[in-house]
């Protein structure tokens, strides 16, 4: 699906009906959580069937339009599929209970309970909530998109505002040209990958640039009196500078996910396990603040939208092992150049890239190419030295002949082993149908039979 958000505007009475609105989502999400608990055997249906029953017992619940109280119990029960998965996988330590929602932050509605203007420049809420008629702003285009199409419509309160999302269902898929290029990424702490080509993008540390007016804001919060309208209006300051550190992280992650998915016909990259490795607490801040999961993940989605190839590839010894000969370099994480006996010179970073480029390549090797040609295994193809690896590949005709050869050459001596036992066979039935044989044989075939 498609996300399209805009920016929600109204009355301060509206938005306090979506602030109740949002109240009475998490008070039927801890109420359906609830009713999971005591009793057995509750599944998804029998929660939307307890958000009826929570409509009828409370009034302020029978004012959210019906869908939306079904999604508020969908998220208790995503809560519960998702510990029954950790449970059914056996995961190590806290399987993810289910717990209580203190401070939701969001109202979904599915297929009713609004209603778009005809300009797509207004939504209008229809539950008795009273929310009403929200103007939009955004750089989105809803006119491209037919109203069925939409299958979620959001509100959500952030430290800037009220915004409206709309989950649109359509198959997104664009057509770039091949380039011909496969690049192999290596991410870190000083700069923010380094791929096989050797070029270096810097990171950007929006966190620690950052840091000395969330200090600020934060001190400030601290000294006003609990309940205060000042200490609201210091915690919408710190919240806003929240907010703009994670869309700075967000938009430079797509963007260069984009770039690098446009410019790349396949990505190697590593598999890395993030929430172990920020358990160090020395390098858990600036880990967390180069957002390399937000980069993976847009890629990713990336790739399936231009159609390139992602590769996750381990990433345990792309440091040490010499991307020239292979040999193991142990090394400590200050060391920042890889010197190999071999004669290889390189930045460390630049050498786990042309690693992880090597590792992605040899998953993929010849997929898909059985029954094309008779050069698509790679067992067959004869490479010959001083022959530029392209013009071997391009020269079908050529290599198939040799392919051919050395096909033969291996199996013949197989071969003449079969036929040689077959001549025995033949043999050995020739000399026993014989007469003279058979009478010999006649008075011991009953020791047999």
């Amino acid at each position: 699906m498609l996300i399209f958000e805009f920016k929600a505007h109204g009355k301060k009475q509206q938005f306090n009906a979506v602030d109740e609105a949002i109240r009475t989502v998490q008070f039927i999400r801890n109420k359906a959580l609830r009713f999971w608990m005591d009793n057995e055997k509750v599944n998804k249906f029998d929660l939307n069937k307890y958000s009826a029953v929570l409509a009828k017992e409370f009034p302020f619940c029978d004012e959210l339009n019906s869908m939306a109280r079904q999604s508020s119990a969908e998220r208790a029960w995503s809560a519960i599929s998702r510990f029954y998965d950790n449970c059914r996988k056996k995961i190590l330590g806290k399987k993810g209970f289910p717990q209580f929602q203190k401070n939701n932050r969001s109202v979904e509605y599915k297929t009713s309970g609004w209603k778009l203007t005809s300009d797509r420049k207004y939504i209008t809420f229809t539950d008795k909530q009273g929310i009403g008629k929200l103007k939009l702003k955004g750089t989105r285009d809803l006119h491209f998109y037919q109203p069925t199409q939409i299958k979620r419509v959001r509100l959500v309160k952030r430290a800037d505002g009220y915004y409206v999302q709309f989950c649109i269902q359509v198959d997104r898929s664009e057509v770039v040209e091949v380039t011909g290029n496969a690049i192999g990424l290596d991410v870190g702490l000083k700069e923010f990958y380094t791929d096989s080509n050797g070029v270096v993008v810097e990171n950007p540390r929006f966190l620690r640039k950052g840091e000395r007016g969330l200090r600020k804001a934060q001190r400030r919060v601290s000294k006003r009196v609990k309940g205060s309208e000042n200490r609201g209006k210091a915690r919408v300051i710190l919240g806003k500078r929240h907010l703009k550190i994670s869309r700075q992280r967000k938009d430079f992650a797509v963007k260069l996910a984009r770039c690098v998915i446009q410019s790349n016909d396949c990505v190697a990259y590593e598999d890395l396990r993030i929430k172990n490795m920020v358990k160090n607490h020395c390098l858990a801040k600036s880990i967390n603040d180069a957002s390399w999961y937000m980069f993976r993940i847009w890629m990713e989605y990336f790739g399936k939208v231009f159609g390139r190839i992602t590769i996750a590839v381990t990433a345990s010894g792309t440091s040490q092992e010499c991307s020239s000969c292979g040999t193991i370099v142990k090394k400590s994480l200050s060391t920042r150049t890889h010197v190999c006996q071999c004669g290889c010179v390189l930045d460390r970073d630049h050498n786990a890239a042309r690693n992880i480029l090597s590792r992605g390549l040899s998953t993929v090797g010849h997929t898909g190419t059985w029954g094309k040609t008779l050069n698509a295994c790679g067992e067959l193809t004869a490479t010959l030295v001083g022959v530029i690896l392209p013009e071997q590949v391009d020269s079908m005709n050529q290599e198939s002949s040799v392919a051919l050869a050395l096909r033969v050459s291996i199996n013949e001596p197989r071969r003449r082993k079969e036929r040689e036992g077959k001549r025995q066979e033949e043999r050995k039935k020739l000399i026993i149908s014989s007469p003279v044989i058979s009478e010999i044989l006649h008075p011991f075939q009953s020791a047999f039979y």
